[in-house]
């Protein structure tokens, strides 16, 4: 898979800016980082920042757009050839292993979907388009099934893709919580959902 980032050698100005800002607000929120932090994260000069993306916004949007282009990238590495199920169960394969590839990019998705901060809502309504437009294509190419709702479909990927990502730090604080030291291994959440 290409790596949307690439890597700090080959990068412009521009892109280790936006590369250092999507590790800061992953590790700490966008709220709480500053873009004379994210310029001196990058190396660069606090005007520099400035210059290629104006404001916060600016930035939170470019990263929002990194992002969304791993999303896009992991599901383009996987051939449309096979079943529906195969060619879906194949793509949700390639979602989970480029987020396991990239704990800065599940550390923004989870802080972008879960923080009550109405600009994150942004990052989920990109993602949800870029889901809709997939289950699209997948329809017109008789790789998705053309009976069952768009919404649902749209629904069932993001959930498929994303819940156990979203949900896992409950499971584990709840595991710790109430595991006594047996034998019995964690619980590992599994998505399963109703055609």
């Amino acid at each position: 898979m290409l790596n949307p980032r690439a890597t700090n050698d080959d990068l412009t100005a521009k892109a280790r800016i936006r590369n250092a800002a999507m590790d800061l607000f992953a590790q700490y929120g966008e709220s709480r980082v500053s873009l004379r932090a994210v310029a001196a994260e990058a190396g660069v000069t606090l005007g520099l920042v400035q210059h290629h993306f104006k404001t916060k916004a600016g930035l939170r949007d470019a990263v929002d757009q990194l992002v969304s282009e791993y999303f896009y990238q992991a599901v383009h590495s996987v051939p449309n050839t096979g079943t529906s199920g195969e060619v879906a169960a194949a793509r949700d394969e390639a979602v989970r292993e480029m987020l396991r590839e990239n704990p800065a990019v599940v550390n923004y998705i989870r802080r972008a979907i879960l923080e009550p901060d109405p600009a994150q809502s942004q990052f989920l309504e990109r993602l949800v388009e870029l889901v809709r437009s997939e289950v699209l294509f997948l329809r017109e190419a008789g790789l998705a099934s053309t009976t069952r709702r768009e919404s649902t479909q749209v629904v069932s990927v993001l959930v498929r893709q994303l819940g156990e990502l979203l949900l896992a730090p409950m499971i584990d604080s709840v595991w710790e919580m109430v595991d006594r030291g047996g034998d019995t291994p964690k619980p590992r959440l599994t998505i399963t959902v109703e055609e």
